[in-house]
């Protein structure tokens, strides 16, 4: 008898400590990847990587900046590039510059017009791991993040670069 009450002393103490003790963290397999939530602050004065200009629906010009970290992996040619390596990418809707085109007697020269968005891939093989390493940001000209269902796009799409790291710019010193 008294083992049969010792045994029910025990499971109750047990169940009062599972109900109470906090869970154990999990990685739940698909979880949503974390994106970069902040603007890098200073990025404006980042040294130069290289333009972009993306047609159809985006029709805008980019100008590619990096940190000191991503300038020195480019130089160097280190693939992949090292935790800490950050490139932005501020992006501008392109128009004809009237002015420009007078001059050159002709519709040929196009210029930056309205900020569209600042994007942000920061190299964090950890924090990022389930998005190969790299953490993505995509800020509309506002300052305000875009929503996490338009970020998830993101990963898939520079996945298709995984010989160069999911970097699409090249440098262009």
């Amino acid at each position: 008898m008294k083992r049969i009450a010792f045994l029910l002393v025990v499971i109750a103490t047990l169940g009062i400590v599972a109900l109470t003790a906090p869970a154990a963290p999990h990685t739940v397999q698909g979880a949503a990847p974390a994106f970069v939530t902040e603007i890098a602050a200073g990025y404006r004065d980042w040294k130069y990587i290289s333009v972009a200009h993306e047609e159809g629906n985006l029709n805008s010009f980019a100008a590619i900046l990096g940190n000191d970290v991503a300038i020195k992996a480019y130089r160097e040619g280190i693939v992949p590039f090292p935790d800490g390596t950050i490139i932005a990418a501020l992006h501008y809707r392109f128009i004809s510059s009237e002015e420009n085109n007078r001059v050159f007697g002709r519709a040929q020269s196009f210029v930056a017009g309205p900020p569209t968005n600042v994007q942000f891939m920061v190299k964090d093989s950890k924090k990022y791991a389930s998005t190969g390493g790299w953490g993505f940001g995509h800020f509309n000209s506002d300052g305000n993040a875009v929503d996490d269902a338009f970020m998830k796009t993101c990963f898939p799409c520079h996945q298709k670069m995984k010989e160069r790291d999911l970097v699409f710019t090249r440098y262009a010193p």
